[in-house]
C-alpha cells in the first residue's frame, strides 16, 4: 500500500498533478444546484455569474477559489488574446462536460493550444464530467436568473429583436467524474476537429478557430481520473 501511494505520488509529479492536487479536486461537490452555484458566485465577486452557462463558469470559479494557492490563476503567459486558467509546470484549462451532450466536448482556441503543446510538450486539460438536470418547459429557471440579472444587456436586445432560439437552461449538475488530460500533437492531431470556422459574432467579426475533443479516444492521454459515487 505504502508502494503504491509513493508510485502514484511519482507519476503525479512527473506529470505536473501532485497529491495535493489531486486531494483538492476529491473535495468538489457532487451535486450541485444552479441557483445555489450562479448566487455564491455573485456574493463573491465571480465575473461570470450572469453567463447562461453557469456550470462551466462555476467550476473555474471554484478551481480559482480552491487552488490559487498552488497554481497560478489565471495564467500570466497569453497566446494572443488567449489566457489559459492556471499554470503549473505547463499550461491548464478547466472545463465541465456534460455527459448527455455525447462525446464530443469543446475545449479552447487551436491556435493558442497549438502553440502552447509547442512550447511545454503538452496541455493540461482538468474535465468535470457531469450528468444533468435541466429547465422545465415554464422557463422558471431562466426567469429567475434573467430576474437576478437585472437589465437586459445590448447583445440580449438584438437577441430578443431577431428572436433568435434561446437554448434550454442546466438547473443542476451531479459530478460522474473529473479527468486529468494530457493534450499532446498526436491527441490534438488524431482526436480533436475545428469548429467556428467561417462563423462571426454579433459584432460582425470572424470567429476564432476553436477545439474539440473526442472523449472516446483519450485513454492512452489519461493521468488521472476522481469517481465520484
Amino acid at each position: 500500500c505504502l508502494f503504491y501511494i509513493f508510485f502514484k505520488h511519482i507519476i503525479y509529479m512527473s506529470q505536473g498533478i501532485t497529491s495535493d492536487i489531486i486531494s483538492i479536486f476529491e473535495k468538489f461537490p457532487k451535486t450541485i444546484d444552479g441557483k445555489d452555484a450562479i448566487l455564491e458566485m455573485k456574493e463573491n465577486n465571480g465575473k461570470n455569474w450572469k453567463q447562461m452557462e453557469w456550470a462551466g463558469f462555476y467550476f473555474e470559479y471554484w478551481c480559482n477559489q480552491n487552488l490559487k494557492n498552488i497554481l497560478e490563476m489565471p495564467s500570466s503567459k497569453k497566446y494572443g488574446n488567449v489566457t489559459f486558467d492556471a499554470f503549473f509546470k505547463r499550461p491548464w484549462d478547466f472545463k465541465c462536460h456534460a455527459i448527455e451532450a455525447g462525446k464530443w466536448t469543446p475545449i479552447n482556441d487551436y491556435e493558442a493550444i497549438s502553440t502552447a503543446i509547442d512550447e511545454f510538450g503538452d496541455l493540461g486539460i482538468v474535465l468535470a464530467e457531469c450528468s444533468v438536470d435541466y429547465d422545465n418547459e415554464s422557463s422558471d429557471f431562466k426567469k429567475w436568473h434573467d430576474k437576478e440579472k437585472g437589465k437586459p444587456t445590448p447583445y440580449v436586445k438584438k437577441a430578443i429583436k431577431r428572436k433568435a432560439p434561446s437554448r434550454r437552461r442546466k438547473t443542476g449538475i451531479s459530478v460522474k467524474r473529473i479527468s486529468f488530460i494530457k493534450l499532446d500533437r498526436k491527441l490534438l492531431d488524431n482526436a480533436c476537429k475545428s469548429f467556428q470556422e467561417n462563423l462571426r459574432n454579433s459584432n460582425g467579426k470572424s470567429r476564432r478557430r476553436k477545439v474539440k475533443l473526442d472523449l472516446s479516444k483519450i485513454n492512452d492521454n489519461l493521468e488521472c481520473v476522481i469517481h465520484f459515487s
